[in-house]
């Protein structure tokens, strides 16, 4: 464990506390933590969680702009429901993705777990660009993608980010508790 490990958890778990909440703080403490783990997953040999914190980074501008202004009239965007067509996109976007970091991670590095790692790099960008449209089930991603993420940080002798990652699993279902209570009836996209 090191500083810069604490601080990366620190800003994380301050991210999504505040996405829990939908306040807009959830973003600029998301750039801080992206940069972090960025050094921290690069240090690790998780390189495609590496380069998947300078996609989160693009991510969080785009997802800052969409909460404040990617609702109706350019307003605050709402929670909605997640259409049947976009959980196809989605699912299909991360099995493809999936299949196609694996192949990159296992013939251009020595990544320690690459099936975890490609299939959490992946799934972590469908949901990401959930959260970026406030989409209710985010949260279903969110948690599937964090009980992959403990026992890969664990091997990888990374145990306090691995506890985040647990207490990210409690806070997902939280998240998606509060989302629904703040869902429009009849909201979807």
């Amino acid at each position: 464990m090191t500083p810069l490990e604490i601080a990366a958890v620190v800003f994380t778990l301050a991210n999504v506390w505040l996405a829990v909440k939908q306040n807009i703080w959830t973003w600029p403490t998301g750039i801080a933590s992206v940069i972090l783990y960025g050094v921290v997953f690069y240090q690790s040999r998780f390189y495609s969680n590496a380069a998947l914190q300078i996609i989160y980074l693009a991510l969080s501008i785009h997802g800052w702009y969409e909460w404040l202004h990617g609702g109706a009239n350019h307003g605050e965007l709402h929670v909605r429901k997640t259409s049947r067509r976009q959980w196809a996109g989605c699912v299909v976007s991360g099995l493809v993705l999936t299949a196609a970091i694996i192949g990159l991670l296992r013939w251009t590095t020595d990544d320690s777990f690459p099936l975890s790692d490609a299939f959490t790099t992946a799934f972590s960008l469908v949901g990401q660009w959930m959260m970026n449209e406030k989409l209710l089930e985010n949260w279903v991603i969110w948690l599937l993608v964090d009980l992959v993420y403990v026992p890969m940080f664990l091997f990888g002798h990374r145990q306090l980010t691995a506890g985040l990652y647990a207490l990210f699993c409690v806070m997902a279902c939280r998240g998606y508790v509060e989302w629904k209570r703040s869902l429009v009836p009849g909201a979807s996209v």
